[in-house]
């Protein structure tokens, strides 16, 4: 019993199966003796219904993954080389592939019994944008592992969308009166964009969290739920218990008096004998 294995394992689980199963596998790291083991078991998330369909893609058609990240990285080096003609290709590519693996996504979700609307869709889609965009997200989309939906990278949906990159504005010639106020606003600019990326990142760590707080409190309510179920299951088998006892004391006491009524019956029996043997004795005896 390893952790990549368990891992592997919960998370190929339907949704709901998942915290039932977490739980076995952590009971049975502990009665190993493997605490640790246990402990990482613990911090696995049970997946959101986007995540999830997002793992069971890359599990039911491994080989879409790998057409997937060649596409991802032949868009951040065209991006990279701001090669407007190669992006425009890509992006065309990136449009079809996308759409067509998330209504893949969506059929393979209803044929595992999880229909999902056009808001998880898109969480799919979204996670595969992040997918072209990341290659943090890449590798992470196709371990199959994911507890949450992806989200891409600040500045390449755009480009991923068609739109051309911009070239560097060139240099303003040494002898231009306005050299000074250029500079200036290039470095507001690039400011601008930090200023923007930062505020990006803080927002996606943010709806990261709250996803984080949502789906351990469904898991709560989950498994507050089944210890409720599992109160109201001991309940009936201790109704069920009583009544049995009840009546094995009714058949217990039942038997005991067809005990004593048989004894009487055997007793009476028994005189009866020995007064018919003295009355024969007695006229054996008259007869000789």
């Amino acid at each position: 019993m390893d952790y990549d294995s368990v891992a592997d394992e919960l998370y190929a689980l339907r949704p709901e199966e998942f915290t039932a199963a977490r739980a076995s596998a952590m009971a049975s790291a502990r009665t190993a003796g493997d605490r640790e083991l246990a402990e990482r078991i613990r911090t696995l998330r049970k997946p959101s219904l986007a995540a999830w369909v997002s793992n069971l893609l890359v599990r039911t058609s491994p080989g879409e993954v790998e057409p997937l990240l060649r596409l991802g990285e032949g868009l951040r080096q065209a991006h990279q080389d701001l090669d407007a003609a190669q992006l425009r290709e890509l992006s065309r590519r990136q449009h079809a592939l996308i759409r067509a693996l998330s209504l893949q996504a969506r059929q393979l979700a209803k044929e595992a019994g999880h229909p999902i609307g056009e808001s998880v869709q898109r969480e799919v889609e979204n996670t595969l944008h992040a997918v072209l965009a990341d290659p943090e997200a890449a590798r992470a989309w196709a371990g199959g592992r994911l507890a949450r939906p992806l989200s891409a990278a600040v500045g390449f949906p755009a480009v991923a969308e068609g739109a051309r990159p911009r070239r560097p504005a060139p240099a303003p010639a040494p002898s231009r009166p306005d050299k000074k106020g250029a500079e200036q606003q290039r470095r507001r600019l690039a400011q601008a964009q930090k200023d923007a990326e930062a505020a990006e990142r803080e927002l996606r760590e943010l709806r990261d969290a709250a996803a984080t707080a949502g789906q351990e409190a469904a898991e709560a309510k989950q498994q507050m739920e089944d210890l409720q179920r599992r109160v109201e299951e001991l309940a009936d088998e201790l109704e069920r218990a009583r009544s049995e006892h009840q009546q094995a004391r009714f058949a217990e006491r039942t038997a005991r008096e067809r005990a004593r009524t048989a004894d009487r019956q055997v007793r009476e029996a028994d005189r009866k004998a020995t007064t018919a043997a003295a009355q024969l004795e007695r006229l054996t005896s008259s007869d000789a």
